[in-house]
């Protein structure tokens, strides 16, 4: 049985575990709706499931393999949150039941990580891959890191983050540099097919 927290903790780690990337304090708090307190955030650290640390005035946490883990276990083994009403606790043992049956087949990782957002993948390796913030990446580095997303997949979502204007793509200028992998990884937009990608900070 995996050690026992509060409903936050829990929430916390599982939804770390979804987003797959470090998320800054503020945005678990008002984004995704889960409060970790200090006291909670302190307990995860200690006993290894989380990482958090300070940088540009924001906390940052980051779920550790054996935060993931404990999340598995969890899952499929531990108890409806506390104060859970009968649809609750009904949902918790369906739920018990979906994870169980992956775990058999050794499946459940890959359920889980195909269930992260996209862009959020996208983000996370791009911040791997760069040196410097809005650093020009190659598209060819980038999609191997997209948990095997399709290409079609991929170039849908980031189009529809350029729209925003903290994504940018650009051809590579020295064609000469330009490998088969460049050429399959581009995304092609107005006739010009485009090699590069810089994410500002969302």
């Amino acid at each position: 049985m995996p050690e026992k927290f509060g409903n936050d903790e829990r929430a916390a780690l599982i939804v770390l575990m979804l987003e797959n990337r470090d998320v800054p304090n503020v945005e678990l708090d008002r984004e995704l709706k889960v409060r970790l307190t200090r006291d909670g955030r302190e307990r995860l650290n200690d006993i290894g499931l989380l990482e958090s640390w300070k940088e540009k005035n924001r906390i940052w946490h980051r779920i550790t393999d054996e935060g993931i883990s404990w999340c598995m276990d969890d899952l499929a083994s531990g108890e409806p949150p506390t104060k859970s009403g009968p649809l609750s606790r009904a949902h918790f043992a369906v739920l018990q039941l979906f994870i169980r049956y992956h775990q058999r087949r050794n499946t459940l990782a890959e359920v889980i990580r195909d269930g992260a957002d996209l862009e959020s993948v996208i983000r996370a390796a791009y911040s791997e891959l760069s040196v410097k913030p809005q650093d020009w990446v190659r598209l060819a580095k980038l999609r191997p890191k997209l948990n095997g997303a399709e290409k079609n997949e991929v170039d849908a979502v980031l189009l529809e983050m350029v729209k925003t204007g903290t994504v940018h793509l650009a051809p590579d200028s020295n064609r000469k540099v330009l490998t088969d992998a460049d050429h399959a990884a581009a995304l092609r937009v107005a006739g010009e097919d485009n090699h590069l990608v810089a994410i500002e900070e969302s």
